[in-house]
């Protein structure tokens, strides 16, 4: 059967050296096809690249949750395998879903958006989606790509040039830090390197006008800490302009205030082999590319550039949390100083060490990994240690396909696995706020649903979880997969939400025994910090002061785990509803709880009635979740004053037509800042389940946001993309594609349930 550079039903995609067959479980190598270039001076297979594949070729396998696309270019294989709906409308195809009845009133727009939205869910019953929106996590896994010659298949590099080039700043042909952002040296340096990695002229006029975008900015040695480290493993830059990131800090003693264990789990997952490679001062070979980019990248030739006395060196939009004195004279020691105390034995010790907690890692989540960043991190650093033919690399190589996701505008890289528990969890509570539920219409999905969620939970801790500093995880759910295995407090949340109030209907099945209900709340219980709030994948460990010694600086809030209101509120609710049921379990424990998190809730509340929101945008997001919290314990705008004022924040920002607009401009500057393009369905959406909640006394400012919301459903039952929901560490933007169904279904079923399903339009 003919591959040509392409894959198989039931294979891994060519982004990988190896094949999983999804029916044997037999691993064999890609065999290497006779009409593939020959390897080039760069030792890697050199893409050929196209303007555009066939998109009717392209297809997304679900494999219990975990999402792979495959190009077919046999056209036996695409017969044998047709697109589904759920393909055609990922890829930006016609999907042919017939036009739906008008709906007239908030029920008939939630079953028509159900009615499209159906036709979405996946075998195993999930849903997926894009994950995108940074625009710094294709380049990683590029680099590594090229640095380890991994090939990099034709479709798979005309697609990434599709997508850099359709998120290129049209007015200065650069790149931001996210897709909504301004241009930044990050953005630009490390895409402009990926397009010249996978193939792209430099004389292309697209990249003659971001070289001069990047050369305006200073150049790559302007770039943050990250961008340096990249450019110096593909040999770009030397490694003297990266500031120093010695592995032996996981030697520290764990009572150390500084210690890594501390530290956010992002952070110290990207620290982790960041500092073995930074040990190894390991780099690319000169290669006749890797030599031209050193001539384009800067503004000043190669051989004239002071690479130590750039370690600093940050253009002002890159530099959202400049390096404290604390960073900048711990770095100056580190450089100045401590190589004369820095022994062979004392360096292998910590890469030994270091390597061992990436191993521990990789078993952890089965080379998934926590997320992009450490993903292809991993990769080298098994690359460096084990060999291009052992079976870490290997393995590392098929799972580089979890993240890669291809939309209309091309291939772009997600910003974990993805979204699988999550919105899977969401849907169900959406359906069941409509009251629909029990229709027989919905029950198949609706089964479907349920059962992801009963394959998804995790089942057991990791056998080494004291070892390698991991939570407490028995009976939760991740983000995104079980395979994947970080448990996150407010997805443990959202989906014992879900699997309490469906599996308890009639005609569904009870798939979670009350044990296993008892285990995922053991182990929310687990998340609360001294403060009364929950913070995400594990409690606070470290002081806020761990901020000075924040060394990414494109980031805020990044070094700890903090208390977040829309974490704790989604705990509250979930014991809340969990008590209903099971009012004798743990009974102490979850009041207590409760009462700190909703003292936590209050002292949260900004002075004008807000929340701010770290995981979506931003205060009409959190503002969302908080009121929903406070109404679980029966507090309205009728008789608290925390409720009131939340509901008055949140009327002062309706728009003359009825929606909300916020963006992503508040989670930067923690202020209520307006999306340049008017109102968005989604923000309305969280806005309008915020005021029902609280159970707000006056219905025309709700049935005005309902009405936009209405307005915008399309003929077919679906919702149109607008602006970027998602965000994290302050700055950057991350997308939920599926929030434009969940949300404005959510927000028209409970005004339904709650006031009757009267004409809106």
């Amino acid at each position: 059967m003919a591959r040509s550079g392409g894959s198989v039903k039931g294979t891994e995609p060519a982004t990988s050296t190896g094949n999983s067959y999804a029916n044997s479980g037999e691993k064999r190598p890609l065999e290497p096809e006779s009409d593939d270039p020959a390897p080039n001076s760069t030792g890697y297979k050199k893409p050929r690249l196209q303007e555009r594949t066939d998109y009717t070729r392209w297809r997304m396998l679900d494999e219990k949750g975990r999402h792979t696309w495959h190009y077919l270019d046999d056209d036996e294989d695409a017969k044998e395998w047709p697109q589904t709906t759920a393909d055609k409308y990922f890829l930006g195809l016609p999907t042919d879903l017939p036009d739906l009845p008008p709906a007239k009133t908030p029920l008939d727009a939630v079953k028509n958006g159900l009615g499209f939205f159906q036709h979405l869910q996946l075998p195993p019953g999930n849903w997926a989606c894009e994950y995108g929106g940074p625009m710094f996590l294709l380049p990683g896994l590029v680099i590594t790509w090229v640095v380890t010659e991994t090939p990099i298949p034709d479709h798979i590099a005309t697609e990434i040039k599709n997508y850099l080039f359709a998120r290129a700043n049209p007015d200065d042909g650069g790149w931001g830090l996210h897709i909504e952002g301004e241009s930044t040296v990050f953005g630009t340096a490390m895409n402009y390197t990926v397009l010249r990695l996978v193939g792209v002229s430099e004389e292309d006029p697209r990249m003659i006008k971001a070289r001069g975008t990047l050369h305006k900015m200073g150049g790559a040695q302007n770039g943050p800490h990250w961008t340096k480290f990249w450019l110096s493993v593909l040999g770009v830059c030397q490694w003297d302009i990266v500031n120093p990131v010695p592995p032996e800090f996981w030697l520290l003693p764990d009572w150390v205030p500084f210690a890594p264990w501390r530290w956010w789990i992002h952070m110290r997952m990207v620290f982790l082999p960041m500092s073995f490679v930074w040990s190894k001062r390991w780099s690319y070979k000169p290669t006749p590319l890797i030599l031209q980019l050193r001539e384009e990248l800067f503004h000043e030739s190669y051989s004239t550039v002071d690479w130590g006395a750039h370690r600093n060196s940050i253009y002002e939009k890159d530099n959202y949390h400049p390096k404290t004195w604390l960073l900048k004279l711990a770095n100056w020691f580190l450089v100045n100083i401590y190589p004369y105390f820095r022994t062979e034995s004392l360096a292998k010790s910590a890469e030994d060490w270091v390597f061992k907690l990436i191993q521990m890692e990789d078993k952890n989540t089965d080379f998934a990994n926590l997320g992009p960043v450490n993903g292809p991190m991993n990769l080298l650093c098994c690359y460096i240690r084990e060999g291009p033919n052992s079976y870490s690399v290997r393995r590392h190589r098929e799972r580089m396909a979890d993240f890669l996701w291809v939309k209309d505008e091309g291939m772009l890289m997600n910003g974990t696995n993805g979204v699988q528990s999550w919105d899977t969890a969401f849907l169900i509570q959406t359906v069941m706020d409509a009251g629909l539920a029990e229709d027989p219409k919905w029950r198949p999905m609706l089964t479907r649903a349920l059962e992801f969620l009963d394959d998804q939970q995790i089942r057991e801790n990791v056998d080494d979880q004291a070892l390698c500093y991991r939570q407490q995880r028995k009976g939760a759910w991740a983000f995104s997969t079980r395979d994947q295995g970080y448990a996150v407090s407010d997805c443990i949340s959202e989906a014992l939400k879900a699997v309490l109030l469906l599996q308890r209907l009639p005609g569904y099945p009870k798939l979670l025994d009350d044990q296993r209900i008892f285990d995922a709340i053991d182990t929310l219980l687990t998340y609360q910090n001294k403060s009364g709030g929950c913070a995400s994948y594990e409690p606070t460990r470290g002081s806020e002061r761990l901020e000075m010694l924040n060394a990414a600086e494109v980031f805020g809030r990044i070094m700890i785990e903090y208390d977040y209101p829309e974490c704790t509120t989604a705990v509250v609710t979930a014991l809340s509803l969990f008590t209903k049921y099971y009012p004798d379990y743990r009974a102490a424990d979850i009041k207590s709880f409760k009462g700190r998190a909703i003292e936590y809730i209050r002292n949260a509340q900004f002075p004008d009635g807000s929340w701010y929101g770290s995981w979506g945008i931003c205060f009409t997001y959190a503002s969302m979740f908080a009121l929903e919290s406070l109404a679980s314990i029966g507090e309205t705008y009728e008789n608290s004053a925390d409720v009131r004022q939340g509901c008055d924040f949140l009327i002062s920002k309706q728009r003359v037509d009825g929606g909300w607009s916020e963006s992503y401009r508040s989670c930067e500057r923690s202020i209520y800042t307006e999306h340049p393009t008017g109102s968005q369905v989604v923000m309305t959406a969280w806005a309008c389940i915020a005021l029902l909640e609280a159970n707000y006394p006056d219905r025309t400012p709700i049935e005005k946001g309902l009405k936009l919301i209405m307005s915008r459903q399309q003929p077919n039952g679906e919702w149109l993309q607008e602006a970027i929901e998602g965000v994290f560490n302050k700055s950057c933007m991350i997308s939920y594609p599926n929030y434009k169904f969940i949300f404005p279904m959510k927000a028209l079923g409970i005004f339904a349930k709650r006031y009757g399903d009267t004409a809106l339009v």
